[in-house]
Parts: C-alpha cells; sequence; structure tokens
C-alpha cells in the first residue's frame, strides 16, 4: 500500500539588508528556510494565542454584566462566589 502526499506550498520573498546576507552566508551550514518558516509560525501562534485571550475577556466581560444585571451593583456583592458558582457549574 503506498500513501502519497501532495504538499502545495507558496512562496514568499523576504528582502534582507546586504549584511544580513553576507553573514547568512558565513553560516551556510543553516538552513535559513526552516529558520524563516519556525519563526513564522511562532508568530502565528502568539497572534491566535492573543486572540484566544482576547476572546476569553469578552466571555468574562460579559458573563460579570451579566450577573451585574441579575445581582444587581449592590456593595455587598462577593465576585469570589460567583467565581466559584461558574467554576463549579462549568467544571
Amino acid at each position: 500500500m503506498y500513501i502519497q502526499c501532495i504538499y502545495v506550498s507558496e512562496l514568499l520573498t523576504v528582502r534582507i539588508p546586504k549584511e544580513i546576507r553576507a553573514k547568512m552566508k558565513k553560516y551556510s551550514h543553516i538552513n535559513w528556510s526552516e529558520v524563516v518558516r519556525n519563526a513564522i509560525i511562532q508568530k502565528i501562534e502568539e497572534e491566535e494565542l492573543k486572540e484566544d485571550i482576547r476572546k476569553a475577556i469578552q466571555i468574562m466581560d460579559s458573563i460579570r454584566l451579566k450577573v451585574l444585571r441579575e445581582q444587581g451593583a449592590a456593595r455587598d456583592y462577593d465576585s469570589s462566589e460567583v467565581i466559584r458558582y461558574w467554576r463549579e457549574k462549568l467544571s
């Protein structure tokens, strides 16, 4: 049984200063394409994490606003009780 994989890729051209290119040639044993690919992947993962954090903040804010609407903005409001409630409900 043979499995054939076809990888579809795009070509990306990067402009760098001559000084950096000269230094890259000095270390020709390094696969610079792989270095660039890994840097791009890392940056994408960082941005996706930021996006996930933003979404989590929006969810937390909506929960907080919902609780404030239901409970009112009373001075004796204890957020730790609400947090415990939601942790128990969601686990």
